[in-house]
């Protein structure tokens, strides 16, 4: 299972979703719904957004967990720290979406 999958995967069990109700309210099979927990490069940008909706988290959760970390840790002792982690996660984030934007792009010229 790769990163994506398994983000989605463990946050709907966390939430005590089932992939049978994850798989309706996206309007498809639960074999299809399964294979993307395990198969994250099949998920489009639009269907990674519904998934986030129904786990009621967001993509950058999803598919960003060290700055999810970073994002949900507390830090009252330092609080300057935490913002400039915070800001550094946020960095890190926006270059991985850089990226993907880069990779995607290749993908449709291809076509």
């Amino acid at each position: 299972m790769n990163n994506i999958g398994a983000k989605i995967r463990q946050i709907r069990e966390i939430k005590g979703l089932s992939q049978d109700y994850v798989a309706t309210e996206l309007g498809i099979s639960q074999p299809s719904y399964a294979r993307l927990e395990k198969e994250d490069e099949r998920i489009s940008i639009i269907r990674l957004i519904n998934i986030a909706e129904i786990l009621k988290t967001s993509v950058a959760e999803l598919i960003n967990e060290k700055a999810g970390k970073v994002i949900n840790q507390q830090n009252s002792e330092n609080p300057s720290a935490y913002v400039d982690t915070v800001i550094n996660a946020d960095k890190e984030h926006i270059q991985t979406l850089k990226e993907e934007i880069v990779f995607l792009r290749e993908q449709l010229s291809k076509r």
